[in-house]
């Protein structure tokens, strides 16, 4: 049994009728206080309190044919702001959204900033961003920021690719906008995002195939991040003994093999290639370029490795696979499963991602949305236009 002061029961009362109203979507004060279990006299002060604070607003009355038709309440969504930002190592993307992660506005940057000139850049990004926002109650309500690396307590402590680890990131931000800042390794949100807005099922593992290749852990409909936020380093688990060399310190790892960027570079210096980028990868597949092509197959065999591994640990209810490649190419989903020899492949479900690109921004703006209103978990329909 749950005990405590007035004000921390009434204030987990509050969050609870708040996180049943978002769930709902409309709901009235008589099915709130039915299903929460409290009474509709404390029901009732809640929501007024809700009210008059602009987070729950009256939207007509319940269609019933017995007695006074109740009135129906939604979470009002556009009493502020979520902003997301995907630090990569060549692009930056961000977005923002209202408090249901709709009304979603992304934009694009290239990223060539060295470790002086990143949070300058990130200043100009947020100032552009918010510089056209219509005026709300709440404004905006937090800085979500994803990192293709390690963190822990809000602070990169391992990113392989770019020169950032240990910037205050969050100190910098706080400073020049008063907004808190969140910041979160990126198949973390990723797996967010999946389990928010798509696939609400509570044991989910979510494998982000990107520079490099993270997972991101769900259990029990809770994020697993270890003691010190390493957890999901599914790209550092080492496949091939004595092999190439990676950032991490390791010899083959997963991700020197299977990763968007190990792809794209075996595939440049197979062709002689300076450089080469995923659409010309892509064509070279679709005109069945053997190179390309056996590649290709490289990728399905070395993540059938990974996913069996995953399986064998975590027995999760679903993998969600986040790539490019089974963006461009669904097959290459079946085929991994095909491959898969683990005598738990029927229970467990390989999905493609179902919000691909926006997973981690959205993952990022729940991190925020989830914090500014106290609440622990959200489970919301995909957002129109994503």
């Amino acid at each position: 049994m749950i005990t405590g002061s007035k004000e921390l029961i009434r204030d987990m009362n509050s969050h609870l009728i708040l996180e049943l109203i978002l769930q709902e979507g409309t709901i009235s004060r008589a099915a709130l206080a039915k299903k929460s279990g409290l009474t509709k006299a404390t029901v009732s002060t809640i929501v007024q309190r809700l009210l008059e604070q602009k987070l729950v607003i009256e939207v007509g009355n319940d269609n019933t044919s017995l007695g006074r038709k109740p009135i129906l309440l939604t979470f009002q969504s556009s009493c502020g702001y979520a902003l997301s930002i995907d630090v990569n190592a060549d692009t930056i993307s961000a977005m923002i959204c209202n408090l249901k992660g709709e009304n979603c506005q992304l934009r694009l940057y290239r990223n060539q900033a060295g470790r002086e000139e990143i949070l300058p850049l990130l200043h100009l990004i947020v100032r552009d961003m918010t510089a056209s926002l219509s005026d709300t109650p709440y404004g905006v309500v937090g800085i979500g920021l994803g990192i293709h690396g390690t963190v822990c307590e809000n602070q990169v402590t391992f990113i392989p690719y770019s020169p950032y680890e240990n910037l205050p990131f969050r100190e910098s931000l706080e400073e020049e906008f008063g907004i808190p800042v969140y910041l979160e390794n990126e198949a973390n949100l990723s797996v967010i995002g999946e389990h928010t807005f798509y696939y609400h099922t509570p044991n989910l593992i979510g494998v982000s195939v990107h520079t490099g290749i993270g997972v991101g852990i769900m259990i029990d409909n809770q994020l697993y991040t270890g003691a010190n936020g390493n957890a999901g380093e599914f790209g550092h688990t080492i496949i091939e003994p004595d092999g190439r060399p990676c950032p991490c310190g390791n010899l083959g790892c997963l991700e020197q093999y299977a990763s968007e960027r190990a792809i794209l570079r075996q595939f440049a210096a197979r062709k002689n290639l300076e450089h080469t980028d995923i659409d010309n990868f892509v064509a070279a597949c679709n005109r069945q370029d053997e190179d390309a092509r056996a590649l290709l197959d490289e990728f399905i065999r070395y993540m059938s490795y990974g996913i069996n591994n995953l399986l064998n640990t975590f027995n999760p209810d679903m993998i969600v696979i986040n790539s490019t490649f089974t963006t461009y190419f669904p097959e290459v989903l079946q085929k991994i499963q095909n491959n898969l020899q683990n005598r738990m492949r029927g229970h467990c479900v390989l999905v493609p991602s179902g919000l691909q690109d926006t997973s981690i921004l959205l993952g990022a703006a729940c991190v925020c949305i989830r914090s500014f209103l106290g609440i622990h978990h959200l489970a919301l329909s995909q957002p129109c236009g994503i």
